[in-house]
């Protein structure tokens, strides 16, 4: 039987990077996008787009429509990224009601398989940088800040529905980075390309897993083919310091490093101003209370069960670093 997919977030780094990898196999996709909201990358490529969003259940009628005779799986990518440290209405909206929504129909139009991009920042941290497995149950209550406690709220609501009798599948990735960021929504290439433009003056102490956009587009859709119904798959790749991170970019593109690290403490102090001013530019902070919280948590992740069940091997962080830096100069050239 032929299949569809379904694809939430199709806009975001690691949803754009699947739907061109699903093309590539000569798929038929379905994107979820919001009105008028349709970005020259997805523009002229062989997919259908729907106007919607995953908190008006309503709008999510026509995204289910027309499914007879195929088989479909569903791709739940969309999600709002947060380093705050309070959960607001639209979070929680996007990140849990929009989750239950996509459930709701996704039990009552007989999918053949729910994959959910759920996130490590969901699984309780352990002390002492013991390492850190796949767990079976998500309380927001175990974990911090407002991104974390949604996705836990959320990916504990996709196991529930696989307890009901849904094929469900969610992946776990780390901290991604990577080339193909058209939208420039990731947080961690924004460091990248603030230093490639010689706006990144200092750096602070920390660091954490970073992996490959691709290595988690292609180890997703392996937990589409091969993953077992009702379990969860961490997708990462290795530590890696905010400082090793800098000065590996530095030789890669052949720019000074930067000489100036901030101590934790100091940067933790003046975190509520970093926002209150990228507030008030209408930016995005590079520093907030949570991400320096995160920057110095426990990131010992282990991808083990990926391995064995998946076949993800991730790529070195030099590879992605590369071609991170050529897709960020690339984008900045003229036409």
């Amino acid at each position: 039987m032929k299949r569809i997919y379904l694809i939430t977030g199709a806009t975001g780094h690691l949803g754009n990077t699947i739907v061109r990898m699903l093309l590539q196999q000569g798929e038929s996709i379905r994107c979820l996008i919001l009105e008028d909201e349709v970005p020259l990358f997805l523009q002229n490529l062989n997919l259908e787009i729907i106007h919607g969003d995953v908190s008006d259940k309503d709008s999510l009628i026509p995204f289910f429509s027309n499914l007879e005779g195929l088989d479909v799986y569903v791709l739940h990518l969309a999600g709002l990224i947060s380093i705050a440290s309070n959960i607001d209405d639209r979070i929680f909206k996007v990140n849990v009601e929009g989750t239950r929504n996509l459930l709701e129909f996704a039990e009552n139009y007989s999918i053949k398989r729910f994959v959910y991009c759920s996130s490590v920042h969901a699984i309780p941290e352990k002390k002492n940088n013991a390492p850190i497995s796949e767990v079976d149950q998500f309380n927001p209550d175990w974990v911090q800040g407002a991104y974390a406690k949604t996705k836990a709220m959320a990916t504990q609501l996709v196991l529930d529905a696989g307890k009901r009798g849904l094929d469900v599948v969610v992946v776990q990735p780390s901290g991604i980075i990577g080339p193909n960021d058209y939208e420039k929504s990731n947080h961690l290439n924004q460091v990248l390309s603030d230093y490639l433009d010689h706006k990144l003056k200092m750096i602070v102490h920390g660091g954490y897993d970073f992996v490959d956009v691709r290595d988690v587009a292609q180890g997703l859709l392996a937990a589409v083919e091969i993953g077992k119904s009702g379990e969860c798959y961490i997708l990462s790749n290795h530590y890696l310091s905010i400082t090793k991170l800098i000065n590996l970019t530095s030789r890669l593109s052949n720019q000074k490093p930067i000489k100036y690290i901030l101590t934790t403490g100091f940067v933790k102090l003046f975190a509520p101003l970093f926002e209150w001013w990228a507030k008030v530019k209408k930016q995005r902070p590079l520093f907030t209370s949570y991400s320096i919280y995160t920057l110095n948590s426990n990131s010992n992740f282990l991808y083990n069960k990926a391995k064995r069940d998946l076949n993800y091997h991730p790529r070195a962080i030099e590879e992605t670093l590369q071609d991170t830096i050529n897709f960020i100069r690339r984008s900045k050239s003229p036409a």
